[in-house]
């Protein structure tokens, strides 16, 4: 049925049950897996970038604080990374031919693109849960993959805590 299955992740609390359900479907259809992750400034765990704007009059201040951005920006893909390369140990020792990219852009059309570059047969992903209202004003990820992607896409609803 499904040989090729395409799941972002990120560093939410709900990606560990998109892995997992990735996994257990990839297992059962002796499929291969994608492990992607998308890096985005608007992503939930990323550094806020906020600190920087409006500080033009205050260069030195304005530097640390871009210094202070970099900085946290690399701690947040190496730990993005991190989580990718644990993931796909997992389900390497499940048997299931897996491998992982991380890449910057928008988190919606790039799915798009890798699912169609990689003919992927399924996009299984999650969702953050926004409210109409939310979705509206944020946009949703989920939303646009459902609309644009080039195959099947299984969204992975999260439970609260």
């Amino acid at each position: 049925m499904f040989k090729k299955i395409l799941a972002p992740l990120d560093l939410s609390s709900n990606s560990q049950a998109v892995f997992e359900q990735a996994l257990e479907l990839a297992v059962c259809n002796q499929a291969n897996l994608m492990l992607l992750h998308v890096l985005c400034t608007d992503e939930e765990s990323s550094p806020d970038f906020g600190i920087l704007v409006g500080l033009s009059y205050y260069p030195t201040a304005n530097q640390e604080l871009l210094y202070t951005y970099q900085q946290q920006w690399q701690e947040f893909t190496q730990k993005s990374l991190d989580a990718l390369k644990s993931w796909h140990q997992i389900a390497i020792d499940a048997g299931v031919a897996t491998e992982y990219t991380q890449t910057v852009g928008k988190p919606g059309k790039t799915i798009c693109e890798v699912a169609k570059h990689w003919e992927a047969d399924l996009i299984l992903m999650g969702r953050r849960g926004y409210s109409a209202l939310g979705e509206l004003l944020l946009g949703s990820v989920s939303q646009y993959v459902v609309h644009h992607g080039p195959c099947s896409v299984l969204i992975v609803q999260s439970h609260p805590s």
